[in-house]
């Protein structure tokens, strides 16, 4: 996901909690439970992986440790399912774990260097047996899910982070990093040729994207976080290019099928993208929710899963709400929770 802000770290290394009494298991299959991603702070290797069980409700935050014997490594950014694989990116370590599905065991470590040099890989997209992952030194890879080989790198923009897949294209934001240097473009690259078709220029800082259909793109532009603000964007990708910006106030956002959960820090507001209209602006209650971090919905559940980094320093809840914004069950896990793999 996000790369928690360098302010911090000075502090956390006074600050920082853990919990106090994890649940160790042996979990030998997965089945019926959540595979979490913790992201942990930037620079002290603290990122991890939580088990949990939903038949008794018990986590496991010591996942990774227990199938491998060593650490998951420095900032973890992103987590996915494909195939019989699980990819967990870390991003400042310049890993890509790769784990079986079934087991969590260790399949392989992919180094992410350059000529000796970190890549900083950021987010991870799918097409036709080929991982796609985004670098921050301007480059996707290209990578075979079978082989588990690097077989190109493709150029982009600055800084990529978000992708997703449309109509046979990867769309990539390229976020230009660190102010004051902020890109303002979307690559879009051909998932079968393998080259970057066009650049869509978007506005400063692009983050997220969510696709409505084939020809519909929703892409978070960030700002500046200061004289230029956040918004949502509504871009036609299709031959004749259009974009229109929506009137909502937005720091992050997730796709619940045909309909948009637009949040702050403060509200989640329903967002319905045939009806180009906001239908609810508080879907869902955030008393109990300290530091709301992401949104993730689950389709084979129809429930979503609200992450609480809990003030960053100190381990994270993981919210579970019923597709109407009913609250179900909450759950403590590592530090800044931001993704999960839901096991039926």
């Amino acid at each position: 996901m996000r790369l928690i802000s360098l302010c911090l770290l000075l502090f956390v290394l006074v600050a920082c909690k853990k919990k106090t009494n994890p649940i160790n298991s042996d979990i030998s299959q997965l089945s019926h439970g959540l595979l979490v991603l913790n992201e942990g702070l930037f620079n002290l290797n603290n990122a991890s992986l939580s088990w949990v069980d939903l038949n008794t409700s018990s986590v496991s935050d010591d996942f990774f440790l227990q199938k491998t014997g060593r650490k998951l490594g420095d900032t973890g950014n992103d987590l996915q399912r494909y195939g019989g694989k699980i990819y967990v990116l870390v991003n400042v370590s310049s890993t890509i774990e790769v784990l079986n599905t079934s087991t969590g065991q260790s399949v392989k470590q992919i180094l992410m260097q350059e000529n000796g040099k970190a890549k900083q890989p950021r987010n991870l997209a799918f097409y036709g047996g080929k991982l796609f992952v985004s670098c921050f030194d301007g480059y996707v890879d290209v990578i075979d899910t079978t082989t588990l080989n690097i077989e190109k790198r493709i150029k982009v923009g600055s800084n990529p982070e978000n992708m997703v897949v449309n109509n046979h294209r990867l769309y990539v934001a390229n976020s230009g990093g660190l102010i004051p240097s902020l890109d303002s473009t979307i690559s879009e690259i051909d998932c079968q040729k393998l080259v970057e078709v066009k650049k869509i220029v978007v506005g400063k800082n692009p983050g997220k994207m969510v696709v409505q259909d084939d020809s519909t793109l929703f892409v978070h532009v960030r700002g500046n976080y200061s004289s230029i603000p956040s918004e949502l964007k509504k871009i036609n990708v299709g031959f004749i290019e259009h974009q229109e910006s929506i009137p909502v106030k937005i720091s992050g956002m997730e796709k619940m099928e045909n309909q948009l959960l637009v949040y702050t820090a403060e509200t989640v507001s329903l967002y319905d993208m045939k009806m180009n209209t906001i239908i609810s602006n508080s879907f869902i209650p955030l008393k109990d929710i300290k530091t709301l971090y992401r949104i993730q919905y689950v389709d084979a559940v129809k429930q979503l899963f609200v992450f609480d980094a809990n003030a960053y320093t100190n381990t994270g809840y993981i919210h579970r709400f019923s597709k109407d914004g009913q609250f179900i069950q909450k759950y403590h896990v590592g530090l800044n929770p931001n993704s999960l793999i839901y096991y039926e």
